[in-house]
């Protein structure tokens, strides 16, 4: 298993074929049995077996067969066997088996001559290959092109051979002029190959001189002819501009593959204006064109791209990626609108949003799945709008206030959410905005939006009209007081409550749900409720949506509305001129208030009210029954100003993340500039000049500088062996999201030569090894650099361990060197992002897996604490920095960092200070996965301490 392998073959595993029985099939007649017999040798050789004693059954009774399968199976058995001894040298036997390849090179059958010069592709062995040479090349001119196009590759092979160029002295020219007069499409790339990986300037010289036709070739030369003009133009950057030329001649050709690696090779070879327009454009008519999702999804990463180095181009491009949202698949919506919305300026904000409304009136007709997630995206994306271009908020948001009785409540309260801010942010709005919020408001389904649209009805009716509606309408959607009836008897009530419950869902889980300060919210608080019709309850003919709701157990609510009618009563005060209207109003709110306090208290509900909703009815009551200036302005004006504040503190934060991206890296002063004005501009095209410029302008701004500082690789490399060891050993770890290379220096620090040195490797954890390293000899005191490659599938801390085993000349026995363990770090793996406080708490519901970790720290202040948590898992703090400030001796944050898979990490932190000044609380971790949970746990238990 040591040695490196060719083929790979899936079987169902069971009990191998015995050696015996594999002999006496071979040595019968029967061609099925003779089949199945070569599949089970080659099986136990796959497995480790030699199988010596099958080689001369082999020859004298498969040799002979002219059985197509039964010669194939032959071919793969030749593959595996030993060709040679302990020394090297080919075994005697093999002559036989050179005089059965040539006949096979000579056979009358096409498929026999293809499948034998497709063996000698993956043969060694030059003594074998030297006297076949002749038969190979003979069949370059053989009349099927299956033959010839196998040919063109055993060429290629033996040519890249130690000494394949000795053996095949004028293999260039000769595939050269076979370029020249072939017509099979297959065989002409094979041979194009040959020529950029053997005899790269034959190949060059052949695309220039046929550089018209480009464009007629076949897909398969076509793709060649890209990976060639990447090479060329990478170890040749001075000639690039001829190249492009070719390159945009093939964005017109039929075949998407090709259309797509063109626009690729063009965006990493050239920053000029005309070529990554000429790539943006091709990747949008791709997005329209390919109908495979995941074809969509890797488009719209290479937009996303392209948005991020080339931004003014793709702002023109806008309306075109757009066009992606036909596509019925949620992902790629979702892309497309993040891709969008980074892209919007004044000029094309208006028809972007024309676009988004026009989608949004579609979900409101068709019965598609997802309908609800997509229509709540679209309100997020015009929010975004709005927020940033403030001038359309007036064509949406009545469009949108339809939906605020949506029965998908996450669209519903992102409706409400919007609302709420633009009618602070849109003075000019408010009237508007307020008239049709009380027009609409008995539609409301949901208890959480119905909390939010009482706050707007409480805080921005103004004028006596406005105050007075908002009040007529609280009261209309709670129908007629009581809320039930004392008189009747308890059965009467018990079949009410049964029937009220029947007309209503619950739509929440008994778990309590986290608050954005990160403290768990009451039951009645997190409860949120839907009724699927207004239901006729004792005292009224039609309940409204706050009745319905209330008599579902939902006090919270009931103490928003106390809050709203208290607010408005206040207001009504201030614009109302007669005493008489303002007692009449209040009396009215008071009754109302004690009301629910009676339902909360009476039996007709299975749940009584709450601590916290009382109190705050009872604080209701009596603000209406004595109000002094200093609390009206508290409930009137402070409020108002605390949501202010939250809304500058966001928009902060939002200008800060945009400076912080739009940083450029800066050059060194003493780097040299080429001035592109001093420069001959003869025989250059106009692309060729905006490339160079590019160049230039790159150059100067520092973008052609490395981000990876040859200091810091340092500070990566990891000790796998002492220095007293006969085999020293150090790693450079590179982590590349998906898949980790560990470049492994290994050095002979004896004077004897180390035969057959293998670094042997293994894994724990979601690691995987790509490939087994090979065996090499190491000359006395000299040194080697092993690459091995290991995936990745999930976010979890991994370990590689295992040894180097090597042998002398003295010793009979193989020698051991164990190295060191090498920690894979989960940060590699978790970079810090941002979530909305609704999907964090979403996300924090549906996860099931959770790692609560006791905060044990030598740190004594909250904050640098935080600070310190903050560094050490590489997340970002969601909760607002003004909600940290002051000191309380407590602390609640929420954190959350993504995978590079894509996994969501949320923590959130709860400490409290003690009275010996130490910190106290703990720390949960949530995610979907385990892995990325206990890690992180881990990481956290580690690192908490207060040290490096």
């Amino acid at each position: 298993m040591e040695k490196s392998c060719s083929l790979l073959v899936h079987f169902d595993k069971g009990t191998p074929a015995l050696a015996n029985e594999i002999k006496e099939a071979l040595e019968g007649s029967d061609v099925s049995a003779k089949i199945d017999a070569m599949k089970n040798a080659i099986m136990l050789l796959l497995n480790g077996e030699t199988l010596p004693q099958l080689f001369i059954t082999i020859v004298r009774y498969v040799l002979p067969s002219e059985d197509h399968t039964v010669q194939k199976l032959l071919l793969l058995y030749l593959e595996l066997i030993d060709k040679t001894d302990g020394k090297g040298r080919v075994l005697p036997e093999m002559i036989l088996i050179c005089q059965n390849l040539r006949n096979n090179l000579q056979h009358p059958n096409e498929y026999i001559r293809g499948a034998t010069l497709r063996f000698l592709c993956r043969l060694n062995e030059v003594e074998i290959i030297e006297p076949l040479i002749p038969s190979i090349m003979s069949n370059l001119e053989h009349r099927h092109p299956y033959v010839r196009r196998n040919a063109i590759l055993a060429v290629m092979s033996i040519y890249k051979l130690p000494h394949g160029e000795q053996l095949l002295v004028d293999a260039p020219e000769t595939i050269e002029r076979f370029l020249l007069t072939e017509q099979d499409a297959s065989a002409k790339r094979n041979a194009f190959l040959m020529l950029f990986n053997c005899a790269q300037d034959r190949a060059i010289n052949y695309l220039l001189t046929n550089v018209d036709r480009v464009s007629d070739w076949g897909e398969l030369l076509q793709m060649v002819v890209l990976e060639l003009i990447r090479k060329v133009c990478r170890t040749n950057k001075s000639e690039k501009g001829k190249y492009i030329k070719i390159i945009i001649s093939l964005l017109n050709v039929p075949s998407a593959a090709v259309v797509y690696e063109c626009a690729s090779t063009l965006v990493s070879l050239s920053s000029a204006p005309t070529a990554i327009r000429a790539a943006a454009n091709t990747y949008c008519q791709l997005l329209l064109s390919q109908s495979d999702h995941n074809v969509k999804l890797i488009l719209l990463d290479r937009l996303n791209e392209l948005k991020s180095s080339h931004k003014d181009i793709m702002i023109d491009m806008i309306m075109d990626v757009l066009r992606a949202l036909s596509s019925p698949n949620l992902d790629i919506r979702r892309k497309t609108l993040d891709i969008v919305l980074e892209l919007i300026t004044p000029r094309n904000v208006n028809e972007v949003v024309l676009t988004l409304k026009k989608e949004v009136v579609k979900t409101q007709n068709g019965e598609l799945e997802k309908n609800g997630e997509y229509r709540q995206i679209l309100i997020q994306a015009i929010h975004s709008c709005a927020i940033k271009f403030p001038e359309v908020a007036s064509t949406v948001v009545h469009l949108l206030m339809d939906f605020l009785g949506d029965n998908n409540i996450a669209s519903a309260m992102d409706v409400a959410v919007f609302v709420r801010e633009i009618i602070e942010t849109n003075p000019k709005l408010r009237v508007s905005i307020i008239t049709r919020l009380l027009d609409t408001f008995y539609q409301i389904r949901a208890a959480r939006v119905c909390s939010c649209a009482l706050w707007i009805i409480g805080e921005y009716c103004l004028s006596l009209s406005e105050v007075e509606s908002g009040i007529a309408t609280i009261k209309q959607c709670l129908g007629d007081l009581p809320f039930f009836s004392i008189t009747e008897n308890e059965e009467g009530a018990d079949s009410s409550k049964k029937a009220q419950q029947a007309t209503s869902i619950t739509v929440s889980s008994r778990r309590p749900a986290i608050l954005a300060d990160g403290t768990y919210a009451t039951q009645s608080a997190a409860s949120e409720t839907a009724f699927s019709s207004p239901a006729v309850v004792q005292g009224s003919l039609s309940a409204g949506n706050l009745r319905s709701l209330l008599l579902t157990g939902d006090f919270f609510l009931g103490a928003v509305v106390a809050c709203t009618l208290a607010k408005l009563i206040l207001r009504l005060e201030e614009v109302q001129q007669s005493k008489v209207e303002v007692n009449k109003a209040s009396t009215d709110a008071l009754l109302i208030m004690i009301a629910m306090l009676q339902l909360g208290q009476s039996s007709v509900l299975p749940h009584p009210i709450d601590n916290d909703s009382y109190d705050r009815v009872v604080l209701c009551i009596r603000l209406l029954c004595n109000a002094e200036d200093a609390v009206r302005k508290i409930w009137l004006k402070s409020c108002r100003e605390s949501f202010v504040k939250m809304l500058s503190d966001k928009q902060l934060r939002e200008i800060e993340e945009i400076k912080a991206k739009a940083q450029i890296p800066q050059s060194q002063p003493d780097d040299l500039i080429d001035f592109y004005h001093l420069k001959s501009r003869k025989g250059m095209s106009q692309l060729e000049l905006e490339d160079e410029v590019q160049d230039d302008l790159k150059r100067a701004t520092g973008q052609f500088v490395k981000d990876a500082d040859d200091a810091n690789k340092l500070n990566r490399i990891i000790q796998l062996t002492g220095f007293s060891d006969p085999v020293y050993a150090e790693a450079y770890v590179t982590v590349h999201h998906y898949d980790i290379v560990l470049d492994v220096t290994v050095i002979n620090r004896t004077k004897e030569t180390l035969q057959n040195l293998c670094l042997e490797l293994a894994t724990m954890g979601d690691l995987k090894l790509v490939e087994r390293p090979q065996n090499y000899t190491l000359a006395p005191e000299s040194s080697k650099q092993i690459k091995a490659n290991i995936k990745v599938s999930s976010t979890e801390t991994g370990v590689i361990f295992g040894n180097i085993v090597y042998e002398t000349s003295n010793v009979l026995e193989r020698s051991v060197v164990v190295l060191n363990d090498i920690h894979i770090d989960i940060m590699d793996y978790i970079s810090p992002a941002v979530c909305s406080d609704a999907a964090f708490r979403t996300m924090w519901a549906e996860f099931e897996w959770e790692n609560k970790v006791a905060v044990n720290t030598s740190i004594t202040n909250e904050k640098e604490f935080l600070d310190h948590i903050i560094k050490s898992t590489n997340m970002r703090c969601l909760t607002p920095p003004s909600a940290l400030e002051g000191e309380c001796g407590f602390l609640a944050v929420n954190l959350y960092a993504k995978s590079v898979f894509g996994e969501d990490a949320l923590v959130n932190i709860s400490v409290e200070k003690q009275e010996d000044g130490k910190l106290n609380g703990y720390i949960r971790i949530r995610s979907k996965t385990q892995g990325i949970a206990l890690s992180l746990g881990d990481k956290i238990t580690l690192k908490q301490k207060g040290g490096n």
